[in-house]
C-alpha cells in the first residue's frame, strides 16, 4: 500500500479528477485546502527582493490550493498518476502542482462497509 499525495495548484481541475478517481476505482480520497510556502512568503506586506521573480511566476488571484491523499495498493499509483497528467496536462508548468507516494508500513480502517 501507498500513500499518494497530490498538491493541485490549479484548483479548477479538482471536481473533474475526483470523477475520474472514482471512475478508475480509486476512493477515499480525502482532500484538504492548502497554501504553499511560497505564496506565503509572497504575500507579506514587506516587499522581499529575491521573492520578485516568483510573484511573476505564480497566479496572485489563486490563494489556495488542494491537497488530495489517497490511500491506494501499489498498482493503483500508477493510475492515479495518468488520470493527474491526463487531467492537468501535466505538472511541468510552473506553480501547476506536485504529486508523489510513499510506501506504508500500517493501515488500518479501510474495511468496507457491510
Amino acid at each position: 500500500m501507498q500513500l499518494f499525495v497530490f498538491v493541485l495548484n490549479r484548483t479548477e481541475y479538482l471536481e473533474r479528477l475526483l470523477e475520474r478517481f472514482c471512475e478508475s476505482g480509486l476512493n477515499g480520497a480525502t482532500v484538504l485546502e492548502s497554501t504553499g510556502m511560497a505564496r506565503i512568503l509572497l504575500s507579506s506586506d514587506e516587499d522581499v527582493p529575491m521573492f520578485a521573480g516568483l510573484r511573476a511566476l505564480l497566479n496572485p488571484e489563486r490563494r489556495q490550493s488542494k491537497t488530495i491523499f489517497m490511500v491506494l495498493k501499489d498498482e493503483q499509483v500508477d493510475t492515479a498518476k495518468k488520470i493527474v497528467d491526463q487531467v492537468t496536462g501535466g505538472l511541468d508548468a510552473p506553480d501547476s502542482g506536485i504529486m508523489f507516494a510513499l510506501p506504508l508500513t500500517m493501515v488500518e480502517g479501510l474495511n468496507k462497509r457491510k
